[in-house]
């Protein structure tokens, strides 16, 4: 069964939006100090226009997320996740299976790669998205599973030193910080499971 795209919505949109403050602290310790803002303002920027989404077949409302996400949320949070959200939509048969989600989630992931210039370990989203999509795609994932990994990677951020990104001008002081993006990848990852395990 397909998930309920306006639940799905409704609940990531508000956890990012409840998490914007901390996403604010950490980009604050390695970045410009606008991670948190920036997505809260692109996710009530997604609600303004809920009507309008939700009104779409469920691939089509996923690429007007992400077109929504690139055009409303500022640095390269915008571009990516709007990427995340496009390709997805691209991907993602009608009635997805868990399979299916992992093949999307990876194919999403090589999108960010090339449109970020950046890779796994190198202190961005990438490292928790990567890690999922491999382990949705290997058929032995369950909703525990996913949201262990996912935290279990936004954690394996913190002794990174940054390649990419506005931390990465930092250098060696990028390390002992966890990532804003692979935290609030983490946070759009454990509200997903939420909703399809029908605890949200």
């Amino acid at each position: 069964m397909a998930p309920p795209l306006d639940l799905l919505l409704d609940t990531v949109a508000a956890r990012i939006i409840a998490a914007a403050d901390e996403l604010t602290a950490l980009d604050s310790a390695i970045g410009d100090a606008d991670h948190g803002l920036n997505m809260k303002r692109g996710f009530e920027a997604v609600l303004a226009d809920k009507a309008q989404i939700l009104a779409k077949p469920p691939g089509e409302a996923l690429k007007a997320i992400g077109m929504t996400l690139v055009m409303k949320v500022g640095g390269a949070s915008g571009p990516l996740y709007g990427t995340l959200f496009m390709t997805l939509g691209k991907e993602l048969p009608a009635e997805p299976t868990v399979a299916d989600m992992g093949r999307a989630l990876s194919a999403a992931v090589e999108a960010l790669k090339a449109r970020g210039k950046a890779d796994f370990d190198n202190k961005t989203m990438l490292d928790v998205l990567g890690p999922v999509a491999r382990h949705l795609a290997s058929g032995n994932a369950s909703f525990a599973s996913v949201r262990a990994l996912a935290a279990e990677r936004a954690e394996a951020t913190i002794p990174m030193k940054a390649i990419k990104g506005r931390a990465s001008f930092l250098g060696d002081r990028s390390i002992g910080h966890m990532d804003p993006g692979a935290r609030s990848s983490q946070i759009m990852i454990e509200a997903v499971c939420d909703v399809l395990e029908g605890k949200a």
